[in-house]
């Protein structure tokens, strides 16, 4: 049902990240591209089964998403893709939403006909990873955000099953990101509350097995934060999970068998094809039953093909997929680096160095001198930094030099947002210990 999601997005100018739960939405957007189901379906199964024809990973991992077209300047938009993550995808989607305004306007770019076009980012997780370092720091800044009026057109979607694998969530994700009021709304019954928005992004509710309800609360959320430049968040509630985490997942050892064959026989498409034949007649429920059965032959025939189809098997395959392929670097000139040349005047005599700050911040000048899509982001920059390392540069450059609140996670995470919507982001961490806290970005 939250295949509906793909309908809300721009299947191109939006940016899309979804949590594997959710590759339905991923579906219906390649669908509104104009490719065939046949093409989507052999590339899940190739992806599925970690072919070497995997046209997204070249099978080095199991992941969703799509390989974006270069030639296209979607200005940051499309599916990004994401492996069997929990909620890594979040901090680079917040990083998305906040550079869209950024490129925009220091690459002056004028892509929007109205407020109803703008950008927006739209990343998902599950409700077991509400719990997720990498979606609380994405979410605190998303908040941060909103609290200082800055531009960030995110929406955070989380599906709700009730499950985290074997852990119960027992409604944790709404309890979250609802805030009550102290008084009751009823005081005559202090059970009952007022529900408030949290920190003032809007949080929508959606029953997930309405596809309607999914749509109609994607597209307010979505407008909300469109037209606002603003975060939102949808909770996509009263989800079935009809089976296991993963083939090894034994949900006999922690679930009653009854309440597993009870997921099992939920029929999670029932109600949107009556929606679709009885309430709207875009179809018979002969006609649907039919094309049920073609896309079963064609998943079938899909991943047996894939599943024969060859996979990287060396040291070296897989090194020349995900390692990042050595800069040449040109040889300085002869006699660059003598003595005389650093700490010689022209008549010989000494001259007094310049410390190591100076020539960083020289060589940073430079860099932003030449191309205007760089900008410089990390915490306390604006004024010059810890060490004067970015001392003026704010003031020659204007709107380049960004102060991020003190977390790396965040930080590294929206480089990648920035890279991602052309812009190209320097980070500076202060200090090698605090690497650490944003390593696994």
């Amino acid at each position: 049902m939250l295949g509906s999601i793909g309908h809300v997005l721009d299947p191109q100018f939006d940016a899309m990240a979804l949590h594997y739960r959710h590759l339905s939405a991923s579906i219906v957007r390649q669908l509104r591209l104009g490719r065939s189901m046949e093409d989507i379906i052999m590339d899940r199964a190739r992806g599925y089964t970690v072919s070497k024809l995997d046209p997204v990973t070249g099978g080095v991992h199991c992941a969703i998403g799509s390989a974006r077209d270069m030639s296209k300047d979607d200005f940051g938009g499309g599916d990004y893709v994401v492996t069997s993550t929990l909620a890594s995808q979040c901090p680079p989607a917040v990083g998305r939403a906040l550079g869209f305004s950024i490129a925009d306007t220091i690459l002056k770019r004028n892509k929007y006909e109205s407020n109803s076009k703008k950008q927006v980012s739209f990343v998902t997780i599950g409700d077991g990873s509400v719990h997720n370092a990498h979606f609380l720091s994405a979410f605190n800044l998303a908040r941060h955000a909103r609290f200082r009026k800055t531009k960030c057109p995110v929406v955070f979607g989380v599906s709700d099953n009730g499950l985290s694998i074997s852990y119960p969530t027992d409604g944790y994700a709404d309890y979250l990101f609802t805030k009550y009021a102290a008084r009751p709304k009823d005081q005559h019954d202090p059970s009952s509350k007022v529900i408030m928005d949290r920190d003032g992004i809007p949080i929508f509710k959606a029953n997930g097995c309405d596809m309607m309800d999914v749509y109609d609360k994607t597209f307010q959320a979505v407008d909300y934060s469109r037209k606002s430049s603003a975060p939102s968040l949808i909770l996509y509630q009263e989800i079935t999970r009809r089976f296991g985490h993963a083939a090894t997942d034994r949900q006999h050892a922690y679930l009653d068998p009854s309440v597993v064959d009870q997921m099992a026989e939920t029929d999670v498409i029932e109600s949107g094809i009556m929606q679709a034949v009885e309430h709207y007649g875009a179809l018979t429920y002969g006609e649907a039953m039919d094309r049920f059965e073609e896309i079963g032959v064609l998943s079938r025939s899909a991943f047996n093909s894939a599943a024969d189809e060859p996979k990287i098997s060396t040291r070296d395959d897989m090194i020349a997929k995900v390692s990042q392929p050595m800069a040449q670097v040109p040889p300085l000139a002869a006699g660059l680096l003598t003595s005389h040349d650093f700490n010689q005047g022209d008549a010989g005599k000494r001259v007094k160095k310049d410390v190591m700050r100076k020539h960083m911040t020289r060589v940073i000048s430079e860099v932003m001198d030449s191309d205007p899509k760089v900008v410089y982001i990390g915490e306390d920059v604006e004024h010059g930094g810890y060490y004067l390392v970015t001392e003026g540069l704010a003031k020659k450059f204007p709107g380049r030099v960004i102060d991020f609140p003190p977390d790396e996670t965040t930080l590294l995470g929206a480089a990648m947002g920035f890279s991602q919507v052309g812009l190209v982001p320097i980070v500076e961490i202060p200090y090698s210990k605090y690497l650490d806290c944003g390593a696994d970005m």
